[in-house]
């Protein structure tokens, strides 16, 4: 898969790499912005399993 990415990309290595490097901070900008924030009240990390008495 990353193989055929590099291919696809134009220009010569170090521009390939620096489009690599802006694609891969737009996914985790993504990530940040808007998944992981819809993401976080479906997990269970903020389940307690002790209560008050």
């Amino acid at each position: 898969m990353y193989a055929a990415l590099w291919r696809l990309l134009p220009g010569p290595p170090l521009v390939r790499a620096l489009i690599c490097l802006v694609l891969i901070l737009a996914v985790l900008a993504v990530c940040f912005t808007w998944v992981f924030p819809w993401l976080a009240p479906h997990m269970p990390f903020n389940d307690v399993t002790v209560g008050d008495h």
